[in-house]
């Protein structure tokens, strides 16, 4: 498989995960703040968190789909998917008792996994980028 193709299914993959976790928090709202609130990190932004975490992922699963924004949407998703991963670290060292906030399906894995599966999409999104810098008329997210 070439390279081209590999950075289409990394960007359809980061859309769908970022869509589906999204949908995913505003569907069950209530419960994903009273999520966010049990984080020994985040109880103090619960209300500001519970909005913007769904908005930005929305946004950056449009800018992945939008031609023209690819190339902020692989940079956003980076960032977020970096931010993400270390939470889940933090998580992990401080109380690994409390209960994921990620939405859907994603709320069975436990700690160590959420660590493996987000090092996972970094990693994908990581070799897009380096790709992209590389040869940016060969890997076009653009």
């Amino acid at each position: 498989m070439n390279r081209v193709a590999i950075s289409e299914i990394v960007r359809y993959l980061l859309i769908l995960l970022f869509a589906y976790t999204a949908a995913s928090k505003m569907l069950t709202y209530p419960l994903f703040v009273v999520q966010i609130g049990l984080s020994p990190i985040l109880p103090a932004f619960t209300q500001e968190v519970a909005w913007v975490v769904p908005l930005v992922e929305f946004l950056v699963a449009l800018m992945l789909a939008v031609p023209g924004t690819r190339t902020i949407g692989f940079y956003s998703s980076w960032v977020l998917m970096l931010s993400f991963t270390l939470y889940v670290a933090a998580i992990l060292t401080i109380a690994s008792h409390v209960p994921c906030s990620c939405g859907g399906v994603l709320e069975a894995l436990s700690w160590e996994q959420h660590l493996v599966f987000n090092f996972t999409f970094l990693a994908l999104n990581t070799l897009v980028l380096i790709w992209h810098y590389r040869n940016p008329r060969m890997i076009s997210i653009t």
